[in-house]
């Protein structure tokens, strides 16, 4: 008898109260243990570390400088001011594009062109062939602008009215693109690019084809 009570009450031992199960089921935690999940932190945390570190390196290595333009040549075959406020011109500008850089290239995915007189656009904008600008060299383009008429303001006819009897006329060349920088296989994303060259021509009321450039400084980049 003593010993069917003994076993008894091992038997009740071994049973745990529902409400005790209940009260252990809530407080386990569903997700990973902390440690692991530190150490998952601590992963991506060296991870990107790593990356960052790796990604300053090259740009100091490969720190690219601005691609570098200028206008050489220049020849107006066309400059129709008589039919005001409506301009029509055609010319042709030959630029020079040298890329400085000794380890990284540069893709021109899109670039147009267009020539503005006192900050109004005289042509309608050209859209130039694809370019890549090999390192530490330099590239010829000669686009011809223009070619249908353009709506300008009043003051923009007579200013060039007056330019042309003098003998000088103040132009500028506006280059507008996206482009990447190349450092061995690996590609940039795209950058926005503006060029704007400010050049003196000489002009003189009925000749045609190439005209001295008089003042043609070195191009503004802005990236």
């Amino acid at each position: 008898m003593a010993e069917r009570d003994e076993a008894q009450e091992q038997k009740q031992e071994h049973v745990q109260n529902p409400k005790d199960l209940k009260e252990e089921k809530k407080g386990a935690s569903p997700y990973y243990p902390k440690t692991t999940r530190r150490s998952v932190c601590a992963c991506i945390s060296i991870f990107l570390l790593i990356i960052g570190v790796v990604a300053l390196t090259l740009w100091l290595v490969y720190r690219p400088s601005h691609p570098q333009f200028k206008v050489v040549g220049a020849a107006i075959y066309e400059l129709n001011i008589s039919s005001l406020p409506l301009l029509s011109t055609r010319m042709q500008f030959t630029i020079l594009t040298r890329n400085p850089n000794r380890r990284v290239g540069i893709y021109y995915d899109r670039l147009t062109a267009f020539v503005s007189y006192r900050n109004q656009q005289i042509t309608p904008q050209v859209m130039l062939p694809p370019l890549f600008h090999e390192k530490q060299s330099t590239v010829a383009m000669s686009p011809v602008l223009g070619g249908g008429a353009v709506a300008v303001p009043l003051e923009v006819g007579n200013g060039l009215v007056t330019d042309e009897a003098i003998g000088v006329v103040g132009l500028r060349v506006v280059l507008l693109g996206r482009l990447r920088w190349k450092a061995g296989p690996v590609k940039t994303g795209r950058y926005a690019v503006i060029v704007k060259c400010d050049v003196l021509v000489g002009l003189k009321s009925g000749v045609v084809g190439q005209v001295p450039l008089l003042g043609f400084p070195a191009c503004q980049v802005d990236i």
